[in-house]
């Protein structure tokens, strides 16, 4: 999940003890492959827990110092190198004296089950003492399993509360989840205004989700004035993050010239980014497009790969049938093999299948030991 990213990153900007509350994560990849996505500072297990970083070497502490830094300590060391069970040994001690960030990080070990058998329950447990502490983190990481009934009784508006507290303490998916909830109306008195708030604040905090959201906000004039040219924005942002209904909405308007200058290639594109991605929606509309040659060249064949593809998903749609009924049976049997073998091209199929065999490697055989002297 997303907000796991962004919960890790935080927790290793958090102070906890002897560490000094002006922190940086470093990024431990080379320079030349460091992207603004958080994953640069979490590294595989690929290796067991080396001696010197191992509980009770009185050097462990240390060494973690002169390779991490002093801006990362020993249990988000070891954590961030994947030695689930050594950053659990170094952070339960602290956790027991109410290190709130401690506490939080074994949360996170027993929720995702990082190196012990995964334990919901035991995560709750850490993540409520981690937020009677005052940790927003790990409140709202509380706050998705009582939403979710996730080791926890399902319980809303417990959830509710909670993305109130962690809200309040500036936590962004706190921000969007409450105000889903002021819409929602259920757990909370209904705000349109109060929703558009939270969720705006979350969308400028870049999460991608939230930016959908305000975006149709902002078109339909819900809670906040209309504005098609700030929701178009937000569209493309979200789109530009990969989700798909962002991009077969971003698609729409550039198609009607909505918040936008109108421009049906542009679409085109959009369209079928998501419609690669396997969203139904966009699978149908750029199948239009190719088959009218609208914003795209003319493809009978593979808008009707398309619509075989949205068709496997439910989404049927006579205005395409329409468009595809005069193209020759022999067209659509390829484009219905193509999308039964989709996402790998017909042709890349074909071709493997017609390359001749290449001989096997004939070995050389070894020399025979010199038979033994009678």
């Amino acid at each position: 999940m997303k907000w796991r990213l962004a919960l890790l990153a935080a927790l290793l900007a958090t102070p906890v003890l002897a560490q000094p509350a002006n922190t940086e994560i470093e990024d431990l990849r080379p320079s030349d492959m460091r992207f603004d996505d958080n994953l640069g500072y979490q590294e595989l297990p690929i290796s067991p827990v080396p001696p010197e970083l191992q509980v009770g070497n009185p050097d462990a502490a240390a060494i973690s110092t002169e390779i991490f830094g002093d801006n990362v300590d020993a249990a988000y060391g070891a954590f961030q190198r994947g030695y689930y069970l050594t950053a659990l040994q170094f952070a339960l001690p602290r956790a027991e004296q109410g290190d709130r960030a401690a506490q939080t990080l074994i949360g996170e070990i027993y929720s995702d089950g990082l190196g012990v058998a995964q334990d919901k329950q035991k995560a709750a447990t850490w993540y409520e003492a981690a937020s009677r502490n005052g940790d927003p983190l790990a409140t709202f990481a509380l706050a998705i399993m009582y939403q979710d009934g996730d080791g926890v009784t399902k319980d809303r508006k417990r959830a509710a509360e909670l993305f109130q507290r962690a809200a309040d303490a500036g936590n962004m998916m706190a921000k969007y989840n409450l105000g889903l909830l002021y819409i929602e109306g259920s757990y909370l008195e209904p705000n349109l205004v109060r929703a558009a708030g939270l969720i705006g604040e979350a969308a400028a905090s870049g999460i991608p989700e939230a930016q959908y959201d305000y975006a149709a906000m902002l078109m339909e004039g819900a809670g906040v004035a209309p504005n098609p040219a700030l929701a178009a924005e937000q569209f493309r942002l979200a789109a530009e993050a990969g989700l798909a209904s962002a991009q077969v909405d971003l698609a729409t308007l550039l198609y009607l010239g909505r918040g936008v200058a109108q421009d049906r290639a542009e679409a085109a594109k959009w369209y079928a980014r998501a419609a690669e991605g396997g969203n139904p929606v966009g699978q149908n509309r750029y199948a239009k497009l190719l088959a009218a040659g609208e914003g795209v060249e003319q493809d009978a064949e593979t808008a009707a790969m398309y619509r075989a593809l949205a068709r496997r998903q439910g989404l049927t749609d006579p205005q395409l049938d329409g468009l595809l009924a005069k193209v020759p049976p022999a067209v659509i049997a390829v484009a219905e093999e193509r999308a039964r073998l989709w996402p790998v091209p017909l042709r890349a199929r074909v071709a493997e299948a017609e390359a001749p065999a290449s001989p096997a490697p004939v070995e050389a055989p070894e020399a025979a030991d010199p038979p033994a002297a009678p």
